[in-house]
């Protein structure tokens, strides 16, 4: 677990000298754009500046436990913060004896 979490450290240190020295704008970098879902990495056209199999598999042991995420960032970060439910009230699961009890 250790080995796996100096990994990422040092992936993550790859991706910001990559910023750093140019080859990557910051707004272009794969740590912006993620997480990368299904539908992103399937589609056919792909404008980003790193390539697919990076934005997949940033580390070698990603591969054997891959989780595929169902939607990128919502609203950037304050959506990822931020979340409301959309839900019914609690009352529209009730029976309607229930709902008379209760008020």
């Amino acid at each position: 677990e250790l080995d796996r979490f100096c990994d990422a450290l040092l992936a993550i240190r790859a991706e910001i000298d990559d910023v750093g020295s140019g080859r990557i704008s910051i707004d272009d970098s794969a740590l912006r754009h993620a997480p990368h879902t299904m539908d992103d990495i399937l589609s056919e056209k792909w404008d980003r500046e790193y390539s697919r199999e990076n934005a997949v598999y940033p580390a070698p042991w990603v591969r054997a436990n891959k989780f595929w995420p169902t939607c990128s960032r919502v609203d950037n970060v304050y959506g990822d913060r931020n979340l409301v439910c959309t839900c019914p009230p609690l009352e529209a699961y009730m029976d309607d004896d229930e709902v008379e009890k209760v008020a």
